[in-house]
């Protein structure tokens, strides 16, 4: 059975042609996130994230060395908080990860039309960062890139987002009151990422696309957390929830 809802009556600042085109797409891209968390590279298969020491010339086949076949490599690169200074990691992959064979679902809300939302954006200087804290930095923050700001107005509220560049595609990072709540309406505790489509001066934020970041995959994942100003004050019950697992399996 279906998880779309056909009625568009609830009040929403989107056009009925965007609606039910975020309709008509939302399965799959239901269908192609199940997929994608579980593949060989998949959220679910990261297993290792090694950050190596000034010096340390470690090739990703090198650190391969004792893993299965079923385990692979990639390297990625970050600049330290506290020198500033470009470090070189390995990340290990396993496509027969304990968090992949006990993988269930990704729990979702059905597809709601009211938080389909047209909004403006305005683009602002190249140089403009704004300080994100990601989950493994110890509270420290790292600055990043946000070319614009996204308005709209939901309920008699004004909201100004800030969705940061992540290689060419802007990606919302945002908090509700559902975070880690317990019970069915409960969203994963740390918040939520939404890329958000831009043509010009006008985005579409679709929250039925909002989804678990990778974190709530794998906690070899360092996350971005919500800016303040990405903080909703009412549940967002669009969208994915949290990640499902079978057994006795703990993420």
């Amino acid at each position: 059975m279906s998880d779309i809802v056909t009625d568009i009556s609830t009040p929403t600042s989107a056009s009925v042609d965007t609606i039910e085109r975020a309709r008509e797409g939302w399965e799959a891209w239901r269908s192609s996130r199940l997929r994608s968390v579980a593949s060989p590279t998949g959220n679910l298969a990261l297993i290792e994230t090694r950050w190596l020491s000034a010096g340390d010339d470690t090739t990703p086949q090198e650190a391969l060395a004792g893993h299965p076949d079923t385990v692979t490599a990639t390297e990625l690169t970050r600049r330290s908080l506290e020198t500033g200074e470009v470090e070189r990691g390995i990340r290990l992959w396993d496509a027969a990860s304990p968090a992949i064979r006990a993988f269930d679902t990704i729990d979702v809300f059905p597809f709601d039309p009211s938080w389909v939302i047209e909004a403006t954006f305005t683009p602002v200087s190249d140089a403009r960062t704004i300080p994100f804290e990601h989950i493994r930095d110890n509270g420290l923050t790292r600055d990043l890139v946000v070319p614009g700001d996204i308005a709209f107005e939901r309920d008699g509220v004004d909201y100004t987002l800030s969705a940061f560049d992540d290689d060419g595609t802007l990606l919302l990072v945002f908090g509700d009151p559902t975070n880690g709540v317990e019970g069915d309406d409960g969203t994963y505790a740390s918040g939520r990422f939404l890329f958000v489509e831009r043509d010009g001066d006008r985005v579409v934020l679709d929250f039925n696309r909002a989804f678990v970041p990778p974190c709530g995959f794998s906690d070899q994942y360092n996350c971005p957390l919500p800016p303040r100003n990405n903080r909703f004050p009412v549940p967002v019950t669009a969208g994915e929830k949290r990640v499902a697992f079978g057994g006795d399996f703990q993420h």
